[in-house]
């Protein structure tokens, strides 16, 4: 039997000033059961603290990129264009900053990708308890996901979000397979859990930079424009899982709402006018 050969990938993850999370990320990243080819942290800041941080884990991971901004309001996607144009994977991978990937994250993105497809994935959300275990290494997120569905009560207890979402079952799985394929939703895009081909992305000019606040403009728009384009999105639910940390949500009605105005207006377009090529000249 032919030994599969997955494409060179490169994980982006968008941080703001949470080194403590994002130890947590590059510690499960040391140790996937399918090592990625670069990481890149993207900062929409530019925290010394963070530039220490992150330099301390260069002679851990010899492949690891920080790239930073000035501090200037959101510009994460801004921040994320820049990291497409630093990449050098074929294949990306997209997580946020409190997002800790299950220990076959890669290696189920890699195994699910296709050309002109974007892999939507989903998180499990701990409340503060379980966060705080995690975040003070208490119990490690490899531990967290094989006691998974043994801490079913003390984690309802604890207020967990997506419950469902958390339960891993793998790519090959007879459950993975039933699962997607008895799914009639359809997929979407969020932001702290996709993967695509770069070649894809930049097809769509990347992130709009005109979205300069949260919500929207890092999934929903980028959707709304690889659809128009007839790029598929399809499920990595259930496979490539991240843990999300608990945080005080700050949801602004008003945001989404602007941000949804904004999207309406460029409804017919695909190729965004402020994207990734203002950074590649």
């Amino acid at each position: 039997m032919a030994i599969k050969t997955f494409p060179a990938s490169t994980i982006i993850i968008s941080v703001y000033k949470d080194t403590e999370a994002l130890g947590l990320i590059l510690d499960s990243l040391t140790n996937q059961t399918y090592p990625v080819d670069q990481i890149i942290v993207s900062e929409d800041g530019n925290s010394k603290e963070m530039e220490t941080f992150v330099a301390s884990y260069t002679q851990r991971l010899n492949n690891i990129l920080h790239l930073s901004q000035s501090d200037d309001g959101w510009r994460k996607n801004r921040a994320l264009n820049r990291a497409i144009v630093a990449s050098k994977g074929e294949y990306l991978i997209f997580i946020d900053g409190d997002c800790i990937p299950y220990p076959q994250f890669i290696e189920e993105h890699l195994k699910l990708q296709e050309p002109n497809s974007v892999l939507c994935g989903r998180r499990s959300e701990p409340g503060a308890y379980f966060s705080a275990l995690l975040r003070t290494r208490k119990i490690s997120s490899k531990e967290f996901t094989q006691r998974y569905i043994i801490n079913f009560f003390a984690l309802k207890q604890d207020h967990i979000r997506h419950y469902d979402d958390g339960l891993y079952f793998g790519a090959g799985s007879f459950l993975f397979s039933l699962i997607r394929g008895s799914n009639k939703k359809e997929n979407h895009i969020v932001g702290c859990n996709f993967s695509c081909y770069k070649s894809d992305l930049l097809r769509i000019n990347g992130f709009d930079e005109d979205f300069t606040m949260p919500t929207t403009g890092e999934d929903t728009d980028i959707e709304r424009r690889m659809r128009l384009l007839g790029i598929k999105m399809k499920s990595c639910r259930n496979a490539a899982n991240v843990i999300h940390l608990d945080h005080k949500k700050i949801f602004n009605p008003n945001i989404s709402e602007e941000t949804l105005k904004l999207m309406q207006l460029k409804k017919d377009l695909f190729f965004c006018k402020n994207g990734v090529d203002s950074h590649t000249s």
